[in-house]
């Protein structure tokens, strides 16, 4: 007789939203102190660590509920899960960010690296152009929604390997 399992979508819609919502008050923050257009080392690693953090949780709480079982395929399903609702929640709020919010946020965001690279390189001036024109196709809000959602399955994945690994308990079936 077989007991009712947990089931990884539960445990990935739950842990996604509360990722997603713990991104949007991130992106807030950042909004507030006018460096959402920026990005930058510190705000990707707190990024990678909350969503770290929100699949981390999800994995031992599944496991818990699933009397300490959980396999490595249902451990990625959820890290992936949790990544991906959390990555759409993201990118919708983005999109409310770069649309309504602050419909200058691209505009500063691409005046921004312009003066990075001007600053931390030795290209010129045409240069730096040049590769900023380059990249302009990529600023559309179809691009921008298309690389959020790999970007988040990718991340999902890589994030999840180590802990679904350490995590993973097999029922033995004798």
């Amino acid at each position: 007789m077989e007991e009712n399992q947990p089931k990884t979508g539960k445990y990935a819609l739950n842990f996604g939203l509360l990722l997603g919502v713990t991104s949007v008050v991130f992106a807030f923050m950042l909004y507030t102190a006018d460096m959402h257009y920026q990005g930058g080392t510190v705000v990707m690693l707190i990024s990678l660590g909350l969503s770290l953090a929100a699949l981390l949780v999800a994995m031992i709480q599944f496991k818990k509920a699933n009397n300490g079982f959980m396999t490595f395929g249902q451990a990625l399903k959820i890290g992936v899960g949790v990544c991906l609702i959390g990555g759409i929640i993201g990118i919708l709020f983005n999109q409310i960010m770069a649309n309504v919010i602050d419909p200058d946020m691209m505009a500063k965001a691409m005046e921004f690296q312009k003066n990075q690279l001007l600053e931390n390189s030795n290209m010129t001036v045409e240069q730096v152009d040049a590769q900023m024109e380059m990249g302009k196709p990529f600023t559309t809000p179809t691009m921008q929604i298309v690389f959020g959602l790999i970007f988040s399955l990718v991340i999902g994945f890589v994030l999840s390997l180590i802990p679904a690994f350490v995590l993973k308990k097999n029922e033995n079936l004798n």
